[in-house]
């Protein structure tokens, strides 16, 4: 059975602010497309006191995989805050799967956290 969907929702958005140690704190959007054709990856971006961030765009090409860092992604010139939380909604051209994961290594005992999104059925 195929769960693939245009629509992701990932509620827990938190790019942490530092880092220790050699690894980088930083949180991807990991995006899976099984489609024979490219897949246009849209994002937007919901904060609790600040008007949305609209329109990140990614490519995934066909039959591949892309995780999209989320501190890399910009909309009309800003970026997304490292520290503040936030929830995103991963809209895609064709259905893809789309999974969400966060490194911390904010202290000397790195935290690593990975889950699905969850998929909004039509």
């Amino acid at each position: 059975m195929n769960q693939s969907e245009t629509r992701w929702l990932i509620p827990d958005g938190y790019i942490p602010p530092e880092s220790s140690g050699q690894l980088e704190s930083h949180e991807s959007v990991c995006v899976l497309n099984l489609n024979k054709e490219e897949v246009t990856v849209m994002i937007n971006v919901y904060f609790e006191d600040r008007d949305p961030l609209f329109g990140m765009e990614a490519v995934v090409p066909g039959q591949r995989t892309k995780h999209i860092r989320t501190a890399g992604l910009v909309s009309n010139g800003e970026r997304i805050p490292s520290g503040v939380p936030y929830a995103m909604e991963v809209t895609a051209s064709l259905p893809i799967f789309v999974q969400y994961s966060r490194l911390d290594s904010t202290q000397a005992e790195n935290a690593l956290m990975s889950v699905m999104a969850y998929p909004v059925h039509k």
